[in-house]
């Protein structure tokens, strides 16, 4: 008994060596084995990338208030926060992070082309057809929205041909525009329109195509939330802000024809001079940049002499009166406003992970034998009489361009396929017609501005 005691005993230590030496194998063949360093590199990966972001803006720069390693915490509650406010410190949405790996569908996004196809798509290339199924709203019933100088169907005009047409994107899918489908898209978002009147115009647009043009209770003016509010004495508010209560989604508008900050020297002096400030964005936008979801940016058409001295703007930097000769040129002064916004702008997006930034290329003009005041006229009243097609693959401005190549803001091209439709402006029959006035900037609404709405929504 006693020898088969020891014998079974030594069987048991001998099985527990073994086990012991399988095990050590299979761990240093593991430690070995190349998925484990993959599966490292990748945790190391997503921990970089969860880290906090630190944006480089230039030293020196009058915008540059942001400390990367000084934070407070920003809140959508308060519209009154300071200009000045630090870059909030960022923590990591693992949603974010999926939907960054597996994008989120969207409603129809089953009939879209396929990836091979849409990584080549230009929005700002393509060509103008027919559509029978065009305009997109009524010029006579949007009267909640649309001003009357710019409803073409309120005038004396009989030829409506120009609103028979869409824009076909080279290499693009672009799906018909559906107002339901995009309030569903844009619910609980704001989208902010700042620039000109022309900027005035894709705002009432986007408004009309977002109503169907129809009268609606369900929407609020909500104006006051933003201080656009008429004035005593102003001739109208300095914007608009309207909010589909269905679906939470906020348009507004908000008038920068420059986009320099604009500063009266004198505020209880009615014709007091304006300080201009070139390279500050405008009060309004750095005020409630934190509230908006899609922000277009434009400008071009107040930048000549006669707007500057009509409006009593004085050009300044660093806050003091601009002396430098060459910068007081239009041309300077307009390319440094444009890029020092820009600039400003792109520092922003990494604290506002919501934002979508576009800067929209200018509106082209289309006088013909002189001036907005020497009798220029844009008579043509024949779709297309220049062409259809845009196959450029620079823009036409390439001053927006240039600002926003290499940041995080989307152009907007729509300058050089706007140009193929002088015959979509307002033209003599403008309110100021009687006076031999044509309006050969401006456009009719319906018209070429839904155009600008439709590639907006499609990069959204």
């Amino acid at each position: 008994m006693k020898g088969n005691f020891y014998r079974l005993k030594g069987r048991h230590v001998s099985v527990t060596l073994l086990v012991l030496t399988l095990t050590t194998i299979f761990l240093w063949a593991w430690e070995k084995n190349p998925f484990v360093t993959t599966l490292q590199s990748a945790q190391e990966q997503f921990n970089f990338h969860t880290s906090e972001f630190v944006v480089d803006t230039p030293k020196g720069s009058s915008f540059d208030s942001l400390t990367p390693n000084e934070h407070v915490q920003e809140t959508d509650s308060d519209p009154t926060r300071s200009e000045d406010s630090k870059i909030p410190e960022k923590e990591f949405d693992a949603s974010n992070f999926t939907n960054s790996v597996v994008p989120e569908m969207k409603d129809g996004d089953a009939d879209r082309e396929p990836s091979s196809k849409i990584k080549d798509c230009n929005y700002s290339k393509g060509r103008w057809v027919a559509d029978s199924r065009r305009p997109l709203y009524s010029g006579f019933e949007c009267k909640q929205w649309l001003s009357e100088m710019w409803a073409c169907r309120l005038t004396q005009r009989t030829d409506f041909s120009f609103e028979g047409y869409r824009w076909q994107p080279e290499n693009c899918k672009m799906l018909e525009f559906e107002r339901s489908v995009f309030l569903r898209r844009m619910q609980d978002r704001t989208i902010a329109f700042i620039g000109d009147s022309l900027g005035r115009q894709q705002f009432q647009s986007l408004l009309c195509m977002a109503s169907g043009g129809e009268w609606r209770e369900d929407i609020e003016n909500v104006g006051k939330e933003y201080g656009l509010v008429k004035a005593r004495g102003a001739i109208r508010p300095d914007g608009w802000a309207y909010r589909f209560s269905n679906t939470n989604t906020t348009i507004l508008y908000y008038w920068s024809a420059s986009l320099a900050d604009l500063e009266p020297l004198n505020t209880t002096d009615k014709a007091t001079d304006v300080a201009m400030h070139l390279d500050r964005a405008p009060a309004f936008m750095r005020r409630f940049l934190h509230r908006f979801d899609v922000l277009v940016l434009n400008t071009g058409h107040h930048w000549n002499r006669g707007k500057i001295t009509g409006n009593r703007w004085v050009m300044y930097v660093n806050g003091k009166p601009l002396k430098d000769r060459k910068l007081l040129e239009i041309g300077n002064a307009k390319n440094f406003t444009v890029h020092s916004v820009a600039r400003w702008l792109d520092s922003q997006l990494p604290s506002h992970p919501r934002l979508k930034a576009f800067f929209r290329t200018i509106s082209p003009r289309h006088f013909r034998n002189g001036d907005w005041n020497t009798g220029g006229n844009c008579d043509n009243t024949t779709p297309l009489t220049g062409g259809s097609e845009i196959s450029q693959d620079e823009s036409s401005d390439p001053v927006i361009a240039a600002a926003v190549k290499g940041t995080n803001i989307t152009l907007l091209d729509i300058t050089a396929l706007s140009e193929l439709r002088d015959e979509g402006h307002i033209s003599r029959y403008s309110v100021k017609a009687t006076t031999g006035v044509n309006d050969c900037l401006h456009w009719c609404l319906p018209g070429i501005p839904d155009t600008w709405n439709e590639l907006l929504i499609a990069q959204v």
